[in-house]
């Protein structure tokens, strides 16, 4: 069967500076092996497909998979989702809100002046990581422990490590090692600097260190983190993907009512069909 297709750039308004999503718009009838196994052959870090709704008040219903495995949630996959099902004709409901269903439960993304922007989701752990695991992730990461201003877990569906620098120049200079865990770097530029922060991600992939370009989650984690500590104030912009040749600009800002929405630009790069 021919399904609608799209691969969006998400964190960018320029394409292919971003971090891409493939986007299977008609994935009613697929079963759970169909999808990892077009998952695995995009190769992307992350392919969604839509689906109907099953939840009240939800607009669509999205399933996540990386080229292994399911996530409950994900940034990037979550803004490029809805990207693409807007441009296939889906309409914001009331307040321009469209509410996405997925693995971990309902997740609210609205338009803004700096793109779409999604509600971050609470933590599923956070608080200190015990000392032996800080000293582990500075060896991975090739650095002295002393380095590391601070470290939380950032767990909202991947479980980052959320590791905190003195700036931005010692995250752009690591070279990690081999990393068993999923850890995700923040440090400051100067103030008055376009960007407040510069954000890595790197997580295990066959046998190796991977760096994801842009990463929704992880900055959606950090800001609710940076915040409560705070270290940063809303709204601002983090840079990342620098080190890739990426562009990726992520747009945090608060609401009236306390939320953290973690937004940036989004872009269709890819328009067709995939028979599945």
């Amino acid at each position: 069967m021919l399904r609608s297709f799209r691969q969006v750039d998400v964190f960018t308004t320029t394409p292919y500076r971003g971090n891409p999503v493939a986007v299977v718009l008609e994935g009613d009838g697929l079963t759970d092996a169909a999808m990892h196994r077009f998952a695995s052959w995009t190769n992307l870090s992350e392919t969604t497909f839509v689906l109907p709704p099953t939840a009240d008040g939800a607009d669509y219903q999205v399933r996540i998979f990386t080229p292994s495995v399911e996530l409950p949630f994900a940034g990037h996959p979550t803004l490029g989702t809805c990207h693409a099902w807007l441009g296939a004709g889906g309409t914001a409901g009331r307040g321009g809100v469209i509410v996405q269903q997925c693995g971990a439960g309902l997740v609210p993304v609205r338009q803004t002046a700096d793109g779409l922007a999604f509600a971050a989701p609470p933590l599923l752990r956070s608080g200190p990581v015990d000392e032996p695991v800080v000293e582990h992730v500075a060896a991975v990461l090739g650095i002295d422990r002393a380095a590391i201003a601070d470290a939380e877990w950032a767990d909202n569906g991947p479980g980052w490590v959320a590791v905190l620098l003195d700036s931005a120049e010692a995250v752009l200079a690591l070279r990690p090692d081999v990393t068993d865990l999923d850890v995700g770097v923040v440090g400051p530029y100067p103030p008055g600097s376009p960007q407040a922060f510069e954000v890595r991600a790197f997580f295990p992939k066959d046998d190796a260190t991977a760096e994801d370009p842009v990463t929704g989650s992880l900055n959606a984690a950090l800001a609710q983190w940076l915040l409560r500590t705070g270290r940063a104030s809303a709204p601002y912009v983090a840079s990342q993907g620098t080190v890739l040749g990426r562009q990726g600009r992520v747009h945090i800002s608060t609401d009236d009512a306390g939320a953290i929405w973690v937004g940036g630009g989004t872009i269709t790069c890819v328009t067709g069909q995939v028979e599945l």
